[in-house]
């Protein structure tokens, strides 16, 4: 019962009404930090319960103290700072939307003056009797959308110089959490699976960045960053093409960097969408090693719709083509709110999404 598990789940989970309206009374200066911390509190108390008792041995605070799952970490390191919008276009089933979220720079040395998540994790490990699991933005999130221009060229005129701050900043980071018994780490990725899209690979050869070199880049950076994890620890992937208000970014199968990130990653485990056609076949995962475990996202957080049991079951059996299915496990595709905004289902489609997991994985793996 090592992570990831059987049955897992990405991370984040549709915030409750009262705790939005507590948010939205705090940006208003209306409650007080503490007021709205004790609000938080008690939600994730609310959130916990209901994983244990939906069986997930995994256990997360639903990254209900995030308005974004990367923006509130990253800026907490110092010599980042949030800059304007990022303009982005995002697709659904039924639409497309125009959305700028908040823009990271770097504009000074990266240090790490205090704990990033310490104090969440901290909070999450108290109230629980399962494996608590922190979900953390991936260090590549610091480059990718602006390369070179978002990082300033009289702190870093080397970049190599700036990844290696980067990583530093995080084994700092994951050495505190290890210190606090963090044994199971999930490191969010856009950036990995964005590069599967041929769109966003024709615009990064045009700001003049190497597609086809960016994986190994980033192999190492994420390596570095999690080189001195204790030896406890789980560290997961998960690469996700966009995930806001029920709409994504890219689109495109793992073909492009399969082979690099599935051996040259030290990590456990992947956690990868395959809720639909965007996310391509299965061929991809006979470059999975041994010893690597890939959760496979076959249930959609996007959509109200509940999957087929039969459905999610032949799914796993094609898997099984290029994947032995004691080297898979099952999760959602993705988190149900990676912003604070949620995506457009209910909280009842919430809860039967993740019951279904459960059930399928008792099925399937007894």
């Amino acid at each position: 019962m090592n992570p990831p598990f059987r049955a897992d789940h990405v991370g984040s989970l549709l915030r409750p009404t009262g705790l939005l309206k507590a948010r939205a009374r705090h940006q208003a200066d209306k409650i007080t930090d503490e007021e709205l911390k004790t609000v938080e509190d008690q939600n994730i108390r609310d959130a916990v319960k209901l994983q244990e008792e939906l069986g997930f041995e995994g256990v997360t605070d639903g990254e209900f103290r995030r308005a974004m799952f990367h923006l509130d970490f990253l800026s907490r390191f110092h010599g980042v700072a949030v800059r304007g919008g990022l303009p982005m276009r995002f697709r659904s089933k039924t639409q497309t939307m125009e959305f700028s979220p908040p823009r990271l720079e770097v504009v000074g040395r990266l240090k790490r003056t205090a704990g990033a998540a310490t104090d969440d994790f901290r909070f999450l490990r108290s109230i629980t009797t399962k494996t608590a699991k922190l979900c953390i933005p991936s260090p590549t999130m610091l480059h990718f959308r602006g390369g070179r221009k978002a990082v300033d060229e009289t702190a870093y005129p080397e970049m190599e110089d700036f990844f290696a701050d980067l990583a530093r900043v995080y084994q700092e980071e994951i050495a505190e959490l290890g210190a606090l018994g963090c044994r199971y780490l999930q490191l969010d990725d856009t950036n990995l699976a964005y590069l599967c899209d041929p769109a966003i690979r024709a615009n990064l050869r045009e700001r003049g960045e190497d597609p086809d070199d960016l994986p190994r880049r980033y192999a190492r950076l994420i390596n570095a960053a999690i080189a001195t994890r204790p030896p406890e620890m789980a560290v997961c992937v998960h690469m996700c093409r966009g995930n806001f208000r029920s709409a994504w970014v890219a689109e495109g199968g793992y073909e492009p960097v399969a082979e690099v990130l599935f051996n040259e990653l030290d990590v456990q485990g992947f956690f990868l969408e395959y809720d639909d056609e965007r996310s391509g076949d299965f061929a991809p995962l006979r470059f999975v090693p041994p010893g690597k475990t890939v959760v496979l996202g076959l249930i959609s957080s996007k959509q109200r719709r509940l999957e087929s049991k039969d459905a999610v079951k032949k799914r796993i059996d094609e898997a099984s083509q290029y994947l032995s299915t004691a080297q898979m496990a099952l999760s959602p595709q993705c988190g149900f709110s990676s912003t604070v905004e949620g995506n457009d289902i209910t909280v009842a489609d919430e809860m039967a999404k993740l019951h279904l997991v459960q059930e399928i994985a008792a099925e399937v793996w007894a």
